[in-house]
């Protein structure tokens, strides 16, 4: 039995809230957003049918209030919220609350969702379930003697991570035994500060291994299927910088046997929804669970573009209560996806945050591009949350093809005002490893550590571009001496008041 969803709430901001606009007014469902004071002028903002104010900047008292959100929710007569990613994505107990008030949740349940929140508990579930791990322990590690007996029976190297963490964050690589104190107690504290639980657990460490994760979806009806992998292993300090699909070097025989392996691990919880099982591949070719993220991923857009899935309609759709339509019937990549994460930061500054004003901004075009962006010309990017502008992909019938069509999608692309990470992907086309697709998890690390990567160096056929955006912000600094003028941030900025509509009535 399927119930309609006429407006979903969407608790979360930047491109993710964008996309999940775009997906409802597609499907003719309304879509209202929360914003924070620095986002009242935000792009969601300005492309929701509603808008509406949920606390100052920092995210405690904004993004994450949960009891607020769910509140809004049933006071604006919204059937669902979406969580985004990041946020309030994968808390249970946010969930929780929404099942509570009679809202849908477009995501698993809370029991699913607490199953894989913790990455101790899913280990084991996964040992149970026949998923292969990464050797290692089975519980929580209470104290420094504990981890040392751990240490000694797992064997060196290993690596030390938080039970509830993800991002990088609690996670320590050991080398010897003399490293594993102070580890301990640096995992423990920066897990405690990041995710309010401090447990950590040890496994053993993989030399140089790939990261591939398989996206799976799951309808009400119990079936859960996969929609083949995304080759993740450029990455810095454990984020993900470039993602693609298919992986380079996962055949049609890995890729069955790795989706088979994350369609039993979504089983073990009774997952609905998309989720994301992400594994570790060493050389050998065999692979190991890493974690499951139980909400949409950062880098969905590429699975979409080789399977011709539109992931967040489904997600819209399976919690409608529709079952998995013919389309996810043997699902196999066509042709070839890359994606790059536009972040305001200098990537030869250490990654140093570049807040401030978009001067100028031109989004590539063409054939094959897709631009994922939650910014425009003129938005202020704000120091107070990631500083991810846009997710840029490309698409092309082969790898080759599609490195080629991304290198001429980035001198495409201009932003002025605010540095971003443009360069590093230009200097990563230029890498012969990256071109080869001979990559493991610390390639990008070491490789910017030893200098290998250097900024590309400017032609002269970017003077004329140069001169243009120089023309450009004089003659707006001129306009705005002489008066105001009609322009998006005029005539958008009453989207930011509580209750604007987008057709300018009030609520």
């Amino acid at each position: 039995m399927t119930t309609a969803i006429r407006k979903v709430l969407i608790a979360n901001r930047g491109e993710i809230a964008v996309r999940v606009i775009r997906a409802c007014r597609e499907m003719g469902i309304r879509s209202a957003v929360i914003y924070s004071e620095p986002d009242r002028l935000g792009l969601p903002v300005l492309l929701a049918d509603e808008a509406w104010p949920i606390g100052p900047a920092p995210s405690r008292e904004s993004y994450l209030r949960t009891d607020a959100i769910v509140r809004l929710a049933v006071e604006i007569g919204a059937d669902a919220v979406h969580p985004g990613y990041g946020f309030l994505s994968e808390r249970a107990e946010f969930s929780r609350l929404c099942r509570e008030a009679g809202v849908t949740f477009i995501g698993p349940s809370p029991e699913s969702i607490a199953a894989m929140g913790s990455k101790v508990e899913s280990r084991r579930l996964m040992m149970d379930a026949g998923v292969p791990v990464v050797p290692g322990g089975r519980d929580p590690l209470p104290d420094l003697e504990s981890a040392q007996a751990a240490a000694e029976t797992i064997g060196y190297p290993l690596m030390l991570k938080a039970a509830s963490g993800g991002g990088g964050k609690g996670m320590r690589r050991i080398d010897s035994p003399a490293d594993l104190p102070a580890a301990y107690r640096g995992a423990r504290s920066e897990a405690g500060a990041s995710f309010g639980d401090d447990s950590v657990y040890l496994e053993r460490y993989i030399v140089e291994p790939r990261h591939v994760e398989i996206q799976v979806m799951g309808d009400l009806h119990g079936r859960i299927v996969s929609l083949g992998e995304r080759e993740c292993s450029l990455q810095r300090r454990h984020q993900k910088v470039v993602e693609e699909a298919p992986s380079p070097v996962v055949d049609a025989d890995l890729r069955r046997r790795m989706g088979e392996a994350a369609v039993r691990a979504a089983a073990a919880v009774h997952y609905t929804n998309a989720g994301t099982c992400e594994f570790l591949l060493d050389r050998s070719g065999d692979f190991y669970f890493l974690e499951m993220n139980t909400r949409i991923q950062v880098e969905h857009p590429v699975t979409e573009l080789v399977t011709g899935i539109d992931l967040v309609q489904w997600q819209i759709r399976v919690a409608q209560g529709e079952p998995l339509g013919p389309e996810f019937d043997g699902v196999q990549p066509r042709g070839h996806a890359i994606e790059v994460r536009l972040y305001a930061e200098d990537p030869w500054q250490r990654f140093a945050p570049s807040p401030g004003r978009i001067e100028l901004l031109r989004w590539p075009e063409g054939p094959g591009i897709r631009n994922d962006a939650g910014v425009y010309e003129g938005s202020e990017v704000s120091i107070h949350y990631d500083p991810m502008l846009a997710k840029l992909i490309v698409w092309a019938a082969d790898r080759p093809r599609a490195l080629d069509r991304l290198a001429r999608a980035l001198a495409e692309l201009r932003i002025e005002g605010i540095r971003t990470t443009k360069p590093l992907f230009q200097a990563l086309l230029a890498d012969p490893d990256f071109r080869s697709g001979n990559m493991d998890i610390a390639m990008l690390d070491r490789k910017l550590e030893s200098g290998e990567l250097q900024p590309p160096v400017e032609t002269d056929d970017d003077l004329p571009l140069i001169a243009a955006a120089l023309d450009h912000h004089e003659r707006a600094h001129r306009t705005a001496a002489g008066g105001s003028g009609p322009g998006l941030r005029s005539r958008w900025g009453t989207a930011g008041r509580r209750g604007i509509q987008r057709d300018g009535s009030w609520t």
